[in-house]
């Protein structure tokens, strides 16, 4: 297990296996250090910049340089990671490269960071960078020949401050969850069904109970009896074409003093066959990942709670495998809602919005500040925006506050509109209150978050569509590793945290490093 320390110290003189510095490219193209990494460069003086340019580093985002040191500092290696141009500089940048550094430092056992950590939403920067980027996956690999990171330690003259303390803790809690949630997306649907994935939950909370003094998050597990008692139509609907039974889970975080309220809702696809309106084949290889939504908010509650922030959350995960079966559901099929209304299914592979439905109406009944909901949901949403951007939908001043804790967290995201158009043609079944897909394929991630509205009303909602930044399926970039990447988790704590303030929004990231 890898132990994270602030210090204070000088990169030159400080004993370890690699210490990592930031270099920048300044608007004349020349290399300057950047903060942190001015006793390594005094150290080599006049060799410092010749050397890196000999070597063919510029300075670029994301570019890396390991060179020996061979007894000009204390290190044994130096990392230097780009950070771009000198008068560009922000936390975002910082955490990045830190990301960066993390997947190249070797087999080093001990590191210090000497990145650019002066304050503690910089220290929080780089740990959050440093953690999240050293993310593996190695749960089926049978040998590894890597021993493992050991110490990390974050070089910072803010050190000793309560703030910068409480910045690291902050990160090492939200990152470990990060990290928590990126393997049950990686973990291969066999082993991760709706049972399976309730009993991961259940024993995520028991083991955070065992180490923590905090009031703990109450958890529930609805099965099939409780969801038919329920009448919940689309969790029971898309679940019944599997043998592995659906589950609803339900998390509840109360503390005494809190300031505000929030529901949390997140699809919880374990794997998407797309039932009988059956995918190609190409494009089922990855489906485990359509449970990103329920990963991302079942962790974003645990770490509001392992953070103690005085917000009540409630959580709900409708979990369910879409499969292909004689129980299946059919295209015809009309299903009643736990809200009583009725939704007429024309495409069994717009499952997402069905177990969705039945959640957002109960987070409905609940006296809260705003309900989020997070889901793999819609394909165009990725045509729209990338791989990279979340498609954020909703009323004005809830996706004001939910970008604003993005931007803060790093995460990037764009806010769509719901035109009355998709509103309409959600209402235009014939035989039922909601139609469920209309097979247009123009807007038809609009349409989806129009059908998802009708199930909360006029409570204070923001949807995010992460179908795009919840899977990457191309190499890691910056502190993003390839798989499962835990996208929103942040942003959601970071949400809650801006609740908690009077303040009410968090500051958005504009300050240089």
């Amino acid at each position: 297990m890898t132990t994270y320390t602030l210090r204070k110290g000088s990169p030159a003189k400080t004993r370890t296996d690699v210490v990592v510095i930031g270099v920048a490219r300044t608007s004349q193209g020349d290399l300057a250090a950047c903060a942190g990494a001015e006793e390594v460069a005094e150290a080599y003086g006049r060799r410092f910049k010749p050397l890196l340019s000999s070597m063919g580093f510029r300075g670029d985002a994301g570019e890396v340089l390991r060179m020996p040191t061979a007894g000009t500092i204390r290190a044994g290696q130096i990392l230097v990671v780009g950070l771009g141009a000198s008068d560009d500089l922000t936390h975002e940048g910082v955490r990045r490269a830190a990301g960066v550094a993390a997947r190249n430092l070797g087999n080093a056992a001990t590191v210090a960071l000497a990145l650019p950590a002066h304050d503690a939403e910089h220290v929080r920067a780089v740990a959050d960078g440093f953690i999240s980027g050293g993310y593996s996956f190695k749960r089926y690999k049978s040998r590894s020949d890597e021993a493992g990171l050991a110490d990390v330690s974050i070089l910072s003259d803010a050190a000793r401050r309560h703030e910068a303390i409480a910045a690291l803790e902050a990160a090492r809690i939200v990152g470990d969850l990060v990290n928590r949630a990126r393997d049950w997306v990686n973990t291969p649907p066999n082993d991760l069904t709706p049972e399976l994935f309730a009993d991961e939950v259940v024993a995520l909370g028991k083991e955070l109970t065992g180490r923590s003094r905090k009031p703990k998050v109450r958890i529930e597990v609805l099965g099939v009896e409780e969801l038919e008692k329920l009448r919940c139509g689309g969790i029971l609907g898309v679940g019944g074409g599997s043998a592995s039974s659906p589950r609803l889970v339900k998390l509840t975080w109360q503390p005494p003093d809190a300031r505000a309220s929030v529901a949390l809702v997140g699809k919880g696809i374990t794997y998407d066959s797309g039932g009988l309106t059956i995918k190609p084949g190409s494009s089922m290889a990855t489906m485990k990942y359509d449970m990103g939504g329920a990963a991302a908010v079942l962790n974003a509650t645990f770490a509001i709670a392992e953070l103690g922030l005085p917000v009540a959350v409630t959580t709900y995960a409708p979990m369910a495998e879409n499969m292909v079966s004689g129980n299946s559901m059919r295209p015809g099929d009309v299903l009643t809602m736990y809200d009583g209304q009725t939704v007429e299914v024309t495409n069994t592979d717009a499952e997402g919005r069905l177990i969705l439905a039945d959640a957002l109406a109960m987070a409905a009944e609940g006296d809260h500040d705003a309900i989020i909901d997070v889901a793999t949901l819609t394909g165009p949403c990725i045509v729209a925006l990338g791989e990279k951007v979340a498609g954020l939908f909703g009323d004005d001043e809830t996706t004001r506050a939910v970008a604003a804790a993005a931007e803060a967290s790093g995460e990037m995201m764009w806010r769509l509109p719901i035109p009355d158009e998709s509103r309409e043609a959600v209402r235009e079944s014939k035989i039922a209150d909601v139609l469920q897909h209309n097979w247009v394929r123009w807007g038809s991630a609009l349409f989806a978050a129009a059908f998802l509205h009708e199930f909360v009303g006029d409570k204070p909602w923001a949807h995010l569509d992460i179908a795009g930044p919840a899977w990457n399926t191309g190499g890691p970039w910056g502190h993003v590793p390839s798989g499962g990447t835990g996208y929103a988790i942040a942003t959601l704590v970071a949400y809650a945290a801006a609740l908690a303030d009077s303040t009410g929004e968090p500051a958005v990231d504009e300050q240089t490093a």
